[in-house]
């Protein structure tokens, strides 16, 4: 969980901004899974959500204590809590009318994504606490999806399991193993 003492005043993130964000930028890429050619899961951490969080500041200019904390405790849940994982959960299709065809067909699908650690059970998220992010007529092309995991399955991660995710949807159908290093990234995330 951040706290207000975690960042920087604007003065100061206007002086470490460029090599702050440079260090974010290479732990994003770490904490990405792309899932097929048009999904993927960005994996949020304490460091993506500081970075979420300053740049909220930078940008609106805010640095009444309260207006802060308003904006710590928008991002603080979306920081992992040792037994599961937080992804920002993106459909992505650049042509508009062709994305339009596909929300409507993947309808769903946020529940659809799983991750799988060792032989344990697939987990399949908790998607869009905030608010429902779907129509009848059309999924959202953003998701927020927490994954929970068992004490045993974030031991195993921690010790060097594979991790295979995955979207099982019957419009959509994506798997894979995650490299050692995205692997290790989000294992660290793991009490």
């Amino acid at each position: 969980m951040l706290r207000h003492e975690d960042l920087y005043s604007l003065e100061q993130y206007a002086r470490e901004r460029p090599a702050f964000r440079a260090k974010v930028m290479a732990h994003k890429k770490v904490r990405l899974v792309e899932l097929g050619k048009h999904a993927s899961l960005h994996f949020e951490d304490a460091l993506t959500m500081k970075y979420q969080v300053q740049e909220m500041l930078r940008l609106e200019r805010i640095f009444e204590p309260e207006l802060i904390q308003e904006e710590l405790d928008v991002y603080n849940p979306l920081i992992p809590d040792g037994l599961n994982w937080k992804a920002t959960f993106m459909v992505e299709y650049p042509d508009v009318e062709e994305r339009k065809r596909q929300l409507a067909r993947l309808i769903g699908v946020e529940t659809a994504v799983w991750v799988q650690i060792a032989d344990f059970a697939r987990v399949n998220p908790i998607a869009n606490e905030d608010l429902d992010r779907a129509t009848e007529d059309k999924t959202s092309a953003v998701h927020f999806l927490r994954f929970e995991l068992t004490p045993e399955m974030a031991a195993a991660a921690k010790a060097g399991a594979a991790i295979r995710m995955g979207i099982d949807h019957p419009n959509y159908q994506a798997e894979l193993t995650l490299a050692p290093a995205v692997r290790d990234s989000l294992s660290a995330d793991l009490a």
